[in-house]
């Protein structure tokens, strides 16, 4: 008798430390499971995507004179946030050995080893392709093709070809960024007009002021990793002038938009924008420091946000 209650007691004591181990496990694996959807959410690049997709709403409002159809924005916006998701996370694919350098990039999926990089591509390539067919059977096919255009410009000729060969990648490359307006067009339209390429060149022509101040504050990790960003090929001082010339251009392009039918609401909101947005990029020609340059950037993240309301605000109160 004695030996079968040591053998209970026995028994009792070894299996409390394995249901320990057991239920550590699972934890272990739940937060591995939440590091690895975190690490794939990453790979999206959140920030970039929720700028986009206002944009895209935006310049839907803009077509509509309102809001158009709530399925129509759901499907258009799901559409563009796997559009984008998608050229991001082939981005991530093709440039993790130059983010494995730099500290702004390091934690990417496809930079620490998080993320395989096969695993990266089949990711990437399966969101771009679910996009195309999502926007041509919810939407129009025309939003689908303006989509793909917009991630193949990004993927092949941005981040394959321009962005480690010339200081002009980001004047080249920003067009890609400048499609989700079009998309967002094409689809409440299916067309094109004047107003949605005009849209298309905003974003064309504020994409280098808001890049060129994020570089000119990582100068030394581009350096490193051997990206030709201009402030690391022609100087910040070069860099500096560019900003400037581009917030002009950007300026001017946005007064212009007048005569393509909107009004005075518009007009007084560019006014407002420009006035501290050009503000911020003379501000930075003159004072080279590394706070002025973070302003600008700073600024530069909720520019096009006020932009859109206020186009968006004209068009529909002054139908």
């Amino acid at each position: 008798m004695a030996r079968l209650v040591d053998t209970d007691l026995t028994s009792h004591r070894a299996t409390a430390p394995v249901a320990a181990v057991e239920i550590g496990t699972g934890s272990s694996r739940l937060d591995e499971f939440r590091a690895l959807v975190s690490a794939y959410i990453a790979l999206t690049k959140p920030g970039i995507l929720t700028l986009l997709l206002v944009t895209t709403l935006g310049a839907m409002l803009i077509a509509e004179r309102g809001l158009p159809g709530i399925g129509l924005v759901i499907w258009t916006l799901i559409g563009g946030a796997l559009a984008a998701s998608g050229a991001n996370a082939l981005n991530c694919f093709i440039d993790r050995d130059i983010d494995a350098i730099m500290p702004r990039t390091q934690h990417r999926g496809t930079a620490s080893g998080a993320i395989p990089p096969r695993a990266a591509l089949v990711f990437g390539l399966t969101l771009t392709v679910a996009s195309v067919v999502l926007l041509a059977v919810a939407v129009n096919p025309l939003a689908a093709g303006l989509a793909l255009a917009g991630n193949a410009y990004y993927v092949l000729i941005y981040t394959a070809l321009l962005k480690r060969r010339t200081p002009q990648n980001i004047v080249i490359g920003g067009a890609a960024g400048a499609f989700p307006p079009v998309v967002g067009w094409a689809a409440v339209t299916g067309d094109t007009s004047w107003i949605a390429w005009a849209l298309f060149a905003v974003v064309f022509f504020w994409t280098p002021p808001h890049f060129w101040a994020l570089a000119l504050l990582k100068v030394g990790e581009y350096g490193r990793a051997s990206v030709p960003m201009l402030p690391v090929v022609a100087g910040e001082a070069t860099t500096r002038l560019q900003i400037l010339i581009y917030t002009v251009l950007l300026t001017l392009v946005q007064v212009a938009m007048v005569w393509l039918g909107f009004s005075w609401i518009y007009l007084a909101g560019v006014i407002v924008i420009n006035t501290i947005f050009l503000g911020q990029a003379v501000a930075l020609f003159v004072d080279p420091s590394k706070r002025r340059a973070r302003q600008m950037f700073l600024t530069s993240l909720w520019y096009l946000f006020v932009y859109f309301a206020f186009a968006a605000a004209d068009r529909m109160i002054l139908t």
